[in-house]
């Protein structure tokens, strides 16, 4: 099929995970034979003059990569305006491509590229598929109760709306978005996030780093102390305060314990503050962004990767930990819970509980043979359910199946006074 996937990320320019899988799924619906074009933009603060608009093919996938617009907008300071620019240079970039190539299908990803999606479909005359990779409720536990929240979750509702398909990565965001946005969850695709496990392979020295087997004359003392390690975008959402006030707990089981965390973010001099206030800064250590050679290193020197979030559509930072062999332990926050089984493929607690990330992390480390072996099933695993081979067969199964629906003009969404998850 001739598909054209419009997102605001798209490798190299990547800023979490949706960069990545929509990156992964191009490329393999292209190695499947599918006509894959994707329209995406250059990195932010750039101009046409620094980063002028682009077409090329990268592994089979044509990628039109369009020039931010003059005008002095940024994007933490500008959003909605950033945004809006951007899907404008998007639909310009579009039209030409329009006038040469036509797709059978639009697919859109997440609300910053809604206006260009949305309007490529009625240009195109073709269906239209979104994935609604996260919400605004989510992001902010529950309350839209700030302009810029209210504005995000009109977009997303409309988005959800308008699509002909809609599409989730968890049976968690499937109801979330069914109930945020009006949406028959009959009608909502779930198709995961996937990983390509050989690139996160772990080696040998990283395995015999993680053993730390206990001294015979004394079962709690460790060869070396063990090392935890926690990565992603550093925003509240990601729960990482939860592990770093759990870690004076889990030094008083596990002396020595130090808590590495790898990611940049607008949290990065708060979750700082906590360490402090924690009385545990020596024992974290804040790596900020690491490449991928280095990630993988760490995951898999690791003796757990603790995943806390308090909100997470899916994780694929638990997809990566488990192809670099890491044992797991992680919240059950939204499709967390669908990837890490408890006392399968690794330990779970509830999201927010500090007392239980605590109990799960010290489980953890008390038993490394179960933790070793609760790797290998996460990673096995990997083959089967989160392989991308898969997972774009099925999604074009999809693109055949989806038709064109009669437009209709929406009202407003309505946006609640309250938290939209029930909670106080």
């Amino acid at each position: 099929m001739r598909t054209l996937l419009v997102s605001w990320e798209y490798p190299p320019v990547v800023v979490g995970g949706l960069g990545r899988h929509v990156g992964a799924l191009a490329t393999h619906l292209a190695a499947q034979g599918h006509d894959v074009v994707v329209l995406t933009r250059q990195p932010t603060g750039t101009d046409a003059a620094t980063h002028p608009t682009t077409d090329t093919v990268v592994d089979g996938v044509r990628v039109l990569r369009v020039a931010e617009d003059p005008p002095h907008l940024e994007f933490f300071r500008d959003l909605v305006a950033w945004t809006l620019a951007m899907n404008h240079a998007l639909v310009r970039a579009a039209t030409g491509l329009l006038r040469e190539w036509r797709p059978e299908v639009v697919h859109a990803h997440d609300w910053l590229v809604a206006h260009a999606a949305i309007t490529l479909r009625e240009l195109a005359d073709v269906p239209l598929v979104a994935t609604i990779h996260a919400t605004e409720a989510g992001r902010h536990g529950g309350w839209l109760s700030q302009p810029l929240n209210q504005q995000v979750h009109s977009v997303e509702w409309w988005l959800a709306n308008a699509a002909d398909a809609v599409v989730t990565c968890s049976h968690a965001m499937r109801t979330e978005v069914a109930d945020l946005f009006d949406v028959d969850p009959t009608g909502i695709a779930v198709l995961h996030n996937g990983i390509d496990a050989s690139g996160w392979a772990p080696s040998p020295v990283a395995g015999k780093r993680r053993s730390c087997h206990p001294v015979a004359e004394n079962p709690h003392r460790r060869v070396s102390p063990p090392t935890l390690v926690t990565f992603g975008r550093l925003e509240w959402e990601k729960g990482i305060q939860d592990v770093i006030a759990a870690l004076p707990a889990i030094r008083r089981a596990h002396p020595g314990t130090r808590l590495m965390i790898a990611g940049s973010g607008s949290h990065a001099a708060w979750l700082s503050a906590r360490a402090r206030e924690a009385r545990v800064r020596r024992a974290v250590v804040m790596l900020g962004h690491v490449d991928d050679v280095t990630l993988t290193r760490l995951l898999g020197s690791a003796s757990a990767v603790v995943l806390p979030s308090r909100y997470e559509p899916f994780g694929i930072v638990a997809l990566e930990a488990a192809a670099a062999g890491a044992p797991l332990v992680a919240s059950r926050a939204g499709g967390l819970g669908e990837v890490v089984l408890d006392g399968v493929t690794g330990l779970s607690f509830d999201p927010g509980d500090v007392a239980g990330c605590a109990a799960a992390v010290v489980a953890a480390l008390d038993d490394p043979e179960a933790s070793r072996r609760r790797a290998a099933t996460a990673r096995e695993r990997l083959d089967t359910d989160f392989a991308w081979p898969t997972i774009a067969a099925d999604t074009a199964a999809l693109y055949r199946a989806t038709r064109r629906r009669e437009s209709v003009s929406l009202e407003r969404p309505k946006i609640p006074s309250g938290n939209v998850f029930g909670r106080s």
